[in-house]
């Protein structure tokens, strides 16, 4: 619990800090005219969406290895078990939901006409 509370501290001083660095930074582009450029994306939506499919990818090999490692009576820490199970039926839940958006919003771009 106080871990938490230190890492959420710890989180929202730092994005008070962006917050008032942007927001002196934009004042200084104000008073001197210049215009600022916008930022190139760091990442691409793909490679964002391949590395959230190699991450779930991860975490359904992880399960599939502790339930064989439970079957064959190596593991016996049930609860791990259940938390990682539940960490990868949640993963596989939420990209299939993505799944679906991205196939609606493809779908509904077809829709459209020129």
């Amino acid at each position: 619990m106080i871990n938490k509370t230190i890492g959420i501290q710890a989180y929202q001083q730092n994005m008070g800090l962006m917050k008032r660095q942007k927001a002196q930074q934009s004042i200084e582009n104000n008073v001197t005219g210049k215009l600022t450029k916008p930022e190139e994306p760091r990442t691409s939506f793909g490679d964002t969406i391949k590395d959230s499919l190699n991450k779930v990818n991860d975490m359904q090999s992880e399960k599939k290895a502790m339930i064989e490692s439970f079957a064959a009576g190596e593991n016996t820490n049930v609860h791990e078990l259940m938390i990682t199970m539940q960490k990868a039926g949640l993963a596989m839940n939420m990209t299939s939901a993505v799944r679906g958006k991205i196939i609606s919003a493809y779908q509904e771009i077809m829709r459209l006409s020129f």
